[in-house]
């Protein structure tokens, strides 16, 4: 396996992650899809893709930092703890 290779199985790994992560947040806080989106200032659909991971098909998520730290602040929690996975 390639440098790039390891790059892409690293960035789908913690994109599924962190959609798991996002579900699993936002049931816990009873928010509904398109809640989380409107106060993050994303649309419903963008926050649905990054549930499954994803941006394009086949392609993983890659929020912005300032999405990240909107989604951080509606589930109450530091944006370093929204993205921080035991490997």
């Amino acid at each position: 396996m390639d440098k790039e290779d390891a790059y892409n199985e690293l960035e789908c790994y913690y994109a599924a992650q962190l959609a798991q992560r996002l579900r699993v947040l936002r049931y816990a806080h009873g928010f509904s899809q398109e809640y989380v989106a409107l106060n993050a200032g994303i649309s419903t659909f963008t926050y649905q893709k990054f549930e499954k991971g994803e941006s394009n098909p086949g392609k993983p998520m890659n929020p912005r930092l300032s999405t990240l730290i909107a989604l951080a602040r509606i589930f109450e929690m530091e944006p370093w703890e929204l993205i921080r996975f035991d490997r």
